[in-house]
């Protein structure tokens, strides 16, 4: 079937609609300039597009700048977008203008065309008029990096955070779990002395910890909103009343401690706080992978290789070698890892293009940074659930390798002198002894003094005074 079109006009001209679509002229010719790539705006950011449309229209009512009928439209129309309604009407590109304005016009045009549809007038007849009525007191320069901000605050508390939360208690949980169970430790890959897993695991949960903290600092700082700034940061064309009745009904809707920038000039000629918040992804990302990096070198093998932890087996892992079983659940979140601590270079990039009063590649900014919230979210769980609380320790293994060990010599370099524990190390080792075996031969102390000395659990922890 033939597409049929509605002529609709924005300032610069006519433009042809699809007859079908909600949104309009402005929309349309965004569509004409950025055809570049199968990427829209994410659903985070369209629902934050909808909230400020929203809390606008609810507040020009209240201060008597657009008539309720139109207002009740509006809202009902905001409350749509916000529910993922008419995701499929937000068809910009996010290579598009690097203020956002095509996005915020999407949007204005969408809630406009819906709210004149409800009140029973014809799409693109403008009864509800996407700049004097939708964007009412408000620009794009302005209300993008406020929807940045939301979308942004919105993924890290529904979805990152409470991943991260949870995978901190299952790692917290195992390292309580292995505590009483010794093994080797490692520096540069090769031998040092004895550490419980207990604490190896410990170490994992406060790299987690410490991301979550992270990511709530970054958090407090996107709290502060760009909205009421308009064009440059002077708030021309809005009030001192519709910037706090906004920023008051945001706050109380999101139920987040949402305040106004303390300096506009500052927030929209930059994006600090975003930069910082792709930081904390980053520094996730780069936790999350040594962690999942430890966990596949741990269990490597099954006979040949480490084989200190058990791995859960999740699926077949080769298609020539029977029986063949890979930590693919680790090598799925490093590959996310890499793809996040990418992305923050984009992003870093895109701050330093603040240029004067606003910054000019925001949609590439917040699309990166939502990507990397959703990507370490989902993948700190399919970690969890299906890696790590199904790991298991061989006790048996990991005993095996600390008596091989020659780092069992330190211990007893207090005892008898570095070079000369260095020298029992070297004889274990040319001889294909344990350092045991050797320092018993030597009679370098009395057996039993030996025996205390080589406890590999005494070894895990400082000397009692």
């Amino acid at each position: 079937m033939t597409e049929k079109f509605r002529t609709e006009k924005d300032s610069m001209g006519e433009m042809q609609v699809p007859e079908s679509a909600y949104y309009g002229a402005q929309t349309a010719r965004a569509l004409e300039n950025f055809p570049i790539s199968p990427y829209k705006m994410p659903r985070a950011m369209i629902a934050a597009m909808g909230e400020i449309k929203r809390a606008a229209a609810l507040v020009n009512e209240s201060l008597g700048k657009v008539e309720p009928t139109k207002t009740k439209a509006i809202v009902q129309a905001a409350q749509e977008v916000i529910d993922g309604k008419w995701d499929h009407q937000f068809v910009v590109d996010v290579f598009q203008t690097g203020s956002g304005t095509s996005t915020n016009m999407n949007t204005n045009e969408v809630i406009a065309n819906r709210a004149t549809e409800i009140l029973g007038e014809a799409r693109g007849s403008k009864l509800v008029h996407p700049n004097d009525h939708v964007n009412y007191g408000q620009s794009s320069n302005d209300v993008f990096p406020t929807a940045m901000h939301l979308a942004a605050l919105y993924s890290f508390k529904y979805e990152l955070l409470p991943a991260l939360k949870n995978l901190h208690a299952t790692l917290d949980k195992k390292a309580k779990t292995f505590d009483a169970i010794v093994k080797i430790g490692r520096t540069h890959l090769q031998d040092a002395t004895p550490i419980r897993m207990g604490q190896v695991f410990s170490g994992y949960a406060a790299q987690v910890k410490d991301s979550i903290r992270r990511i709530e600092y970054a958090s407090s700082l996107l709290c502060s909103l760009a909205l009421g700034g308009t064009a440059v940061g002077t708030g021309i064309n809005t009030s001192r009343k519709f910037i706090s009745g906004v920023i008051d009904t945001l706050a109380k809707r999101m139920e987040m401690p949402l305040k106004e920038s303390e300096n506009h000039f500052a927030e929209q000629g930059a994006k600090d706080a975003m930069v910082d918040a792709s930081g904390a992804l980053k520094t996730s990302a780069v936790a999350l992978m040594k962690i999942a990096n430890d966990f596949r070198w741990l269990g490597s093998g099954p006979r040949c290789g480490i084989g200190e932890l058990k791995l859960p087996s999740t699926q077949p892992g080769s298609s020539i070698m029977p029986g063949k079983v890979n930590p693919v659940i680790a090598e799925s979140l490093t590959m996310v890892c890499a793809q996040v601590i990418g992305n923050d270079t984009t992003v870093t990039v895109a701050g330093q293009s603040g240029n004067f009063e606003l910054n000019v590649m925001m949609p590439v900014m917040i699309f990166n940074v939502l990507e990397s919230s959703v990507l370490l979210a989902k993948s700190a769980e399919n970690f969890r659930t299906k890696c790590v609380e199904g790991t298991e320790v061989d006790e048996k293994r990991c005993a095996e390798l600390i008596e091989q060990s020659l780092a069992m010599c330190t211990v007893l370099a207090p005892k008898v002198g570095y070079d000369n524990a260095a020298a029992i190390a070297k004889e274990a080792y040319q001889n294909g002894k344990t350092v045991r075996q050797v320092a018993l031969e030597k009679k370098i102390m009395p057996a039993d003094e030996l025996e205390r000395l080589l406890n590999p659990y005494s070894q895990t922890e400082p000397e009692k005074e």
